[in-house]
């Protein structure tokens, strides 16, 4: 909307900023460009709430807000519960296509050496903590793809579910 949120520490927004020490853009791409540019501001693609002080509390990232049924799906939010659960040693959430709901959430748990859990355990785990349409519809284990500075790469987990979103990441 290109309006600024209260200062609450609620409503979400997402970060953007401007001045001298901004980049002019993006090396011959001028529709990367336009399109992070748009309106005369930088958009960082970060979703943050300003709190009564003014300060930035970064939430997620746009293209990892999952939409389910018309309600966003913070996959931080979700990551944040599958990490207190005692088998998770590694998660990650990306959206995966649904029929019904469009978006889904769809967890990817590399456990902890020597523990073990179970889809349906992952599943109730969440539902405990969280609302039912935050939980994950679906639980897949293994190792979860990293960079060698050890960044989850969900751009390779959204192809791995077929997202239309890894399309555009």
């Amino acid at each position: 909307t290109m309006r600024e949120v209260p200062r609450d520490g609620e409503t979400i927004g997402e970060v953007m900023f401007r001045g001298n020490i901004v980049m002019k853009g993006y090396l011959k791409n001028a529709t990367a460009t336009q399109e992070a540019f748009a309106g005369g501001w930088f958009h960082t693609g970060d979703l943050g709430v300003l709190d009564e002080h003014g300060y930035v509390i970064i939430k997620d990232r746009s293209k990892d807000i999952i939409i389910s049924g018309g309600e966003n799906v913070s996959s931080v939010e979700v990551e944040d519960i599958l990490y207190k659960h005692p088998a998770v040693l590694f998660a990650a959430v990306v959206a995966k296509p649904d029929p019904k709901w469009g978006e889904v959430p769809c967890a990817f748990i590399e456990l902890k050496d020597g523990a073990k859990a179970t889809e349906a355990e992952i599943i109730a785990y969440c539902r405990e903590h969280m609302s039912g349409f935050k939980t994950p519809k679906a639980v897949v284990f293994g190792v979860i793809p990293k960079t060698s500075t050890g960044k989850i790469q969900k751009f390779l987990l959204r192809n791995q579910v077929g997202s239309a979103k890894a399309i555009s990441a």
